[in-house]
C-alpha cells in the first residue's frame, strides 16, 4: 500500500472519522489508522451475546452531534437515523416514580406530587438553563483563544471571544461564573426541596465524572449535557442510533470512505515520526511506515504525547501539564440481554415515553454523594446511581422478537481498578446495581439472558480510555476551554509542527459532538492560508 498521504488520523473513534471525511471532501489524501478490528472507539456496536444481539458497549446516546456535521457529511444518505429519547422516569423504592413529562402541564402535576414548591422552580430551572445555554453554547463550537498571549494574530482571536458572549449582562456574568465553578448540589438544593428532585436533577451533573454532586465544577457538567440545544442548528434533542451507537460511527466511516479516505483497522500507531520539529508520519505496530505532513491524533492526551512521542520533541511545560492531566473515574457500563421489558411497580404497563426514556436509579442527592464518598475511600458505591436505556423499544434490530437489550451507566467504583482491576469486587457491583432495579421492577433479575460489566480497567486497556474517562479527561473548571488540555494549546495545534489534536480531551469534546474533528480540519487550512500569504 502507497504510503505517502496529505494526512493521517490517529484513532478511528468519531472525531477521527468526522476530520478525515472532512478533509477527504476537500480532495485530501487521508489514512485513518485505528488500533482496534473495528472504528468507532468508544461509540460503537458489539456482540458480546452473539450475532441476534448488539449492544452500544460504552457511549449509548445520542445528544450533542451538531445538524451541520450530519448535513456537511451526507451521513443520513450514509444510514444515520437517530429515534427519539423518551423523557426522564425515576422509579423509587417507595414504589412511587417522578416522571418529567414533555407535556408541561402532565410534568407540572407530576413534580407537584412531591413538592408543589419544586413543581414552580422546575419552570424558572428551565428559563435560567435555557438563557445561560444560549449564551454559553456558541463557545462549544468555537475554536478558544490564547489566553493571555500578546501576539497579534491571539488579540484577534481574544476580541472575538468577546463579540461571542456580548449577549452578557451583569447578572449572567454572574450566573455563568457560578454554573462553571458551582457544584450541581449549589444549585439545586438553593432551588428545590424534595430528594426526588435533588437525586434527578444531580445526576446530569455527575455523569462520567469524578466528582460527586458536592463537587465543584460539576454545575458545568449538568449544564454541558444540556447545551446542544442551544448549538446553531441543533435540536437539543437526546436519542437512540440506529443499529446502536455503532450507526453513527460506520455511518461517518462511509462517508470518509465515500470522499476518498482510506480507513486501516488493525493498525496500532507504535510511533509518531518527527524530524527537525515537524511531524513527518507514523510507524505502525506491524513496522508500516505511512508519511503525511499533516498528523492529527485523537488519542487520550497520556497516549499521544507520553507513549507516541519521544519526550525530548516537546517543551518542558507541555510535558508538565499533559502529566498533570487528571483522568480519573469510576464508571461502569453493564449491558444486559433481557427476554422481556422490566415491569415498573410505579408504572407497569408498557409505555414507549417510560421504556424508551432515560430510567433513573438515584434516590436522593445526598445516596449519589455517598456513593462518590465510597469509592473515594477505596470502596465500590454500596448504593450506586445508574442511567439506564433500554434502545430495542425502537429498534428492534437489536434483539430477538420479544427480547431487549438493557444499557446501565453506572457509578462509581474507585478510580485506581483501572489499573488494578477486582474482578470479584466489579462482579458484586454489578449485582448491586442490577438489585437496586430489582427492588423497582419485580421479576427483573430473573429475566438477564446475558450480562457483561465494563469496567475502568477494560475501558483503558481495551477502548483506551486512560483511566476509564469516558471524556478522555475530567471537565473540571481548569481543564475546559482554554486550559484543555494543556496551556496554549487549546486551539487543537501542538509544540510540533503539522501535528493536530483533535480528541475528547480537546475543545468541543465530551460526549459524541465531532466539534474537535471538525474544527481541526478548519485550523489546519487556517493555518495553511497563513503559511501562504507569509
Amino acid at each position: 500500500m502507497d504510503g505517502n498521504y496529505d494526512a493521517i488520523v490517529i484513532g478511528g473513534g468519531h472525531n477521527g472519522l468526522v476530520a478525515a471525511a472532512y478533509l477527504a471532501k476537500r480532495g485530501a489524501k487521508v489514512c485513518v489508522c485505528e488500533a482496534r478490528d473495528i472504528v468507532g472507539g468508544a461509540a460503537v456496536s458489539e456482540q458480546p451475546f452473539g450475532p441476534q444481539y448488539t449492544v452500544s458497549s460504552l457511549s449509548y446516546v445520542v445528544s450533542l452531534l451538531p445538524r451541520d456535521i450530519i448535513e456537511d457529511l451526507d451521513l443520513v444518505e450514509h444510514g444515520y437515523h437517530v429515534y427519539p429519547q423518551g423523557p426522564y422516569f425515576a422509579p423509587r423504592a417507595d414504589g412511587r416514580a417522578l416522571r418529567m413529562h414533555d407535556d408541561a402541564n402532565a410534568r407540572h402535576d407530576a413534580i407537584a406530587a412531591f413538592s408543589a414548591a419544586d413543581a414552580t422552580a422546575y419552570e424558572d430551572w428551565q428559563e435560567w438553563l435555557a438563557e445561560l445555554a444560549s449564551v454559553l453554547g456558541p463557545l462549544v463550537e468555537r475554536i478558544p483563544p490564547k489566553l493571555g498571549s500578546h501576539r497579534i494574530a491571539d488579540l484577534f482571536g481574544q476580541a472575538s471571544l468577546l463579540k461571542t458572549v456580548r449577549h452578557l449582562n451583569v447578572r449572567s456574568a454572574v450566573d455563568a461564573t457560578k454554573i462553571m465553578t458551582a457544584s450541581i448540589a449549589d444549585l439545586v438544593e438553593e432551588r428545590f426541596e424534595s430528594d426526588a428532585m435533588r437525586g434527578l436533577l444531580a445526576v446530569s451533573g455527575c455523569i462520567g465524572t469524578w466528582a460527586g454532586p458536592r463537587s465543584a465544577g460539576t454545575a458545568y457538567v449538568m449544564l454541558h449535557h444540556h447545551i446542544g440545544e442551544s448549538i446553531e442548528g441543533q435540536t437539543g434533542a437526546w436519542g437512540f442510533a440506529q443499529g446502536g451507537m455503532g450507526g453513527v460511527t460506520q455511518a461517518l466511516a462511509r462517508s470518509a470512505r465515500a470522499f476518498g479516505a482510506t480507513i486501516r483497522t488493525g493498525s496500532r500507531v507504535e510511533r509518531i515520526n518527527v524530524a527537525d520539529g515537524s511531524a513527518i508520519g507514523v510507524t505502525l505496530a506491524n513496522g508500516d511506515e505511512l508519511r503525511a505532513p499533516t498528523i492529527i491524533t485523537t488519542a487520550h492526551p497520556t497516549i499521544s504525547f507520553l507513549r507516541l512521542i519521544d519526550p525530548v520533541e516537546l517543551p518542558p511545560e507541555f510535558l508538565s501539564d499533559i502529566k498533570r492531566w487528571k483522568s480519573r473515574s469510576g464508571t461502569v457500563k453493564i449491558n444486559l440481554a433481557v427476554d422481556r421489558l422490566p415491569t415498573f411497580t410505579a408504572h407497569p404497563d408498557f409505555d414507549p415515553q417510560v421504556h424508551g426514556g432515560t430510567i433513573v436509579l438515584a434516590e436522593s442527592l445526598d445516596s449519589i454523594e455517598g456513593a462518590y464518598q465510597d469509592a473515594v475511600t477505596g470502596t465500590a458505591a454500596r448504593e450506586p446511581f445508574a442511567d439506564v436505556c433500554i434502545p430495542s423499544v425502537f429498534d428492534e434490530t437489536l434483539a430477538p422478537p420479544g427480547e431487549h437489550i438493557v444499557s446501565m451507566f453506572t457509578q462509581w467504583v474507585p478510580h485506581t481498578w483501572s489499573a488494578e482491576p477486582d474482578a470479584d469486587g466489579l462482579a458484586a457491583y454489578a449485582d448491586r446495581v442490577i438489585a437496586r432495579m430489582e427492588a423497582v421492577a419485580p421479576g427483573f433479575t430473573s429475566s438477564i439472558k446475558h450480562r457483561q460489566v465494563i469496567g475502568p480497567h477494560e475501558m483503558e486497556h481495551e477502548y483506551g480510555l486512560v483511566g476509564g474517562s469516558i471524556f478522555h479527561g475530567e471537565m473540571t473548571p481548569h481543564q475546559l476551554f482554554h486550559g484543555r488540555p494543556a496551556a496554549g494549546f487549546a486551539d487543537l495545534r501542538t509544540p510540533i509542527r503539522g501535528l493536530y489534536q483533535a480528541g475528547s480531551a480537546t475543545h468541543g469534546g465530551g460526549g459524541v459532538t465531532g466539534i474537535p474533528g471538525r474544527n481541526v480540519v478548519r485550523q489546519i487550512r487556517a493555518d495553511r492560508r497563513w503559511r501562504r500569504r507569509r
